[in-house]
């Protein structure tokens, strides 16, 4: 896809000094450039390339006044750095949904509904009374079981798997390799030792504005629905139980685990390789630092919790102060046990 940059200072609100007609296609690093390239200068370590670069536009702040002749166009925005991410956006945008149609051999029921400007990818599977939005965009290898609900602008990407009965709401990406549905991990002990399966029969709601990493597991509720709500973002290689509640906006980082029942409140921030038990509450607007075991709930918002047996992180590395010293505080009681 090309662009001239009088379309690109546009998107961005800018100025282009040099041709406006020129166009370019790809983005660019300002010391890797090359032509029909666009990068940026938002650094002035990185200013003596802009002298030398290949590239044909160079995005810059409006107050920057070169020390010498530069040899590509540039586009004055407000704040380089904030002009690219909007170019980044705008790019990423644009790549994700510019795809419709459908392409062979791809199988949806005819019982399901699917709307306008959808794109199906060979091999995409869409069982039976489902009803997909519009503007959906369902990769290769995706997997839609009977009786799902996805709303307007979502992204499935490939290989994804949105098991039966799952609700995804609008503009959720759900990534490679992620399964929505799954069973939950429900089983009764018996008495001879072996365990009996407990049917997990409930459901998995995604509000809007979900994002789900790759290979995340999120498993369907024995009854009822496992919930994210609006706006949170679960990375990669996360998995999260049955019946759990992720409150809005609460970010999940890769390798946490979340046992079934929890309620995790809004807006919190869980780092990676966290573990999390069962059928405990976790307050708003708290953070639980990498590695941290939440063995009880945390009912007072906004802390920060770190630590196997999680506590407050100023408790902690109090503790961890005196743990760390041990050895010379034994040394010092053996002294004073000599003296006595």
């Amino acid at each position: 896809m090309k662009f001239t940059l009088g379309q690109i200072a546009n998107i961005l609100g800018g100025k282009v000094e040099g041709d406006e007609n020129l166009t370019v296609n790809t983005l660019v690093k300002i010391q890797e450039g090359k032509p029909g390239g666009i990068g940026f200068l938002a650094n002035e370590k990185y200013e003596s390339h802009i002298y030398t670069t290949k590239a044909t536009a160079i995005i810059v702040s409006e107050g920057f006044k070169p020390k010498s002749q530069v040899p590509c166009a540039l586009i004055r925005v407000k704040d380089a750095y904030n002009g690219f991410t909007n170019l980044l956006e705008a790019y990423d945008h644009l790549n994700k949904t510019s795809k419709t149609g459908i392409e062979e051999p791809s199988f949806c029921d005819p019982s399901s509904t699917v709307g306008e400007g959808c794109y199906r990818a060979a091999f995409s599977y869409i069982g039976k009374n489902c009803s997909i939005g519009n503007n959906v965009k369902i990769h290769a290898h995706v997997t839609i079981g009977d009786n799902t609900v996805i709303g307007d602008n979502t992204i499935l990407y490939y290989g994804a798997k949105i098991k039966n009965g799952s609700v995804l709401g609008k503009n959720c990406e759900i990534h490679s390799g992620a399964v929505i549905g799954s069973d939950g991990f429900g089983f009764a002990p018996q008495e001879d030792g072996t365990y009996k399966s407990i049917p997990q029969i409930g459901n998995v709601i995604l509000e809007d504005y979900v994002s789900v990493g790759a290979n995340t597991t999120i498993d369907c509720a024995t009854i009822g629905s496992t919930i994210i709500r609006k706006g949170a973002k679960i990375d990669n290689l996360v998995q999260i139980a049955h019946n759990v509640d992720v409150g809005e906006n609460t970010v999940i980082a890769s390798q946490t685990g979340i046992s079934g029942s929890t309620v995790i409140g809004k807006n919190c921030i869980i780092a990676g390789q966290v573990g999390i038990v069962g059928h405990i509450t976790i307050a708003d607007n708290t953070t639980i630092a990498a590695k941290t075991g939440i063995s009880k709930s945390i009912k007072k918002p906004g802390q920060t919790i770190f630590g196997y047996m999680g506590m407050d992180i100023k408790d902690f590395l109090k503790s961890y102060s005196l743990f760390k010293n041990l050895p010379q505080i034994q040394d010092k009681l053996k002294e004073l046990e000599k003296k006595q």
